[in-house]
């Protein structure tokens, strides 16, 4: 599952990529970590989010604690309660130029890097929705890992084509599902030693 992708371009880079509009600045970082902001594009709009939906959570005594952020939408459960009127109604796409996956020995793991070929930037295919706690949020929808990936993990973003980013983002649920699908293009994978705890 993706928990740190990097988007270094500014905001109107990415709305002129994307032939978007602008509808302020962001103060998100270059590397994106759940519950923090990161930006998308949604309803034609470049816009600021927070990356992840918050989930209630309660203490041993009952009480209230911080809610946490679920930011990977498994397409097997898009079709429950938490995830399907997002699904239906409001999807989005998040410009990523690399995502990272931990690997490596438990207390040794290390940041691998997966980008695209040739390409600076790639889209993966994310769902949003209003928060009391955090504003906007999205999430980032996860299918099974293509072969370029195997060994690193079994899953990977929902990774949406150019031609396609139309039908995610306004077509029929159907047709965007049928979109959730592991990539069968080429993907880079760069073994860094950089750790994969803390943020550097």
């Amino acid at each position: 599952m993706c928990n740190l992708y990097r988007m270094t371009k500014t905001v109107d880079e990415i709305a002129k990529l994307f032939d978007a509009d602008v509808t302020a600045g962001s103060n998100a970082g270059g590397e994106v970590y759940p519950g923090y902001p990161g930006v998308v594009v949604a309803e034609g709009k470049v816009q600021t989010m927070h990356w992840g939906f918050p989930l209630a959570m309660r203490g041993k005594s009952g009480q209230m604690l911080k809610p946490k952020p679920i930011n990977n939408a498994r397409t097997d459960k898009l079709s429950g309660n938490f995830w399907k009127p997002s699904f239906v109604n409001r999807r989005c796409l998040i410009p990523v130029e690399a995502f990272a996956e931990a690997e490596g020995a438990k207390g040794a793991k290390t940041r691998t890097w997966v980008t695209m070929p040739g390409e600076d930037l790639f889209t993966a295919a994310g769902i949003w929705r209003w928060s009391e706690e955090w504003g906007e949020v999205y999430s980032m929808v996860m299918t099974e890992a293509s072969p370029a990936m195997q060994g690193l993990h079994d899953r990977m973003p929902v990774i949406v084509a150019p031609p396609d980013r139309a039908t995610w983002t306004a077509g029929s649920a159907e047709d965007a599902f049928a979109l959730c699908r592991p990539w069968q293009g080429a993907l880079t994978l760069d073994r860094t030693d950089r750790p994969w705890a803390g943020r550097h």
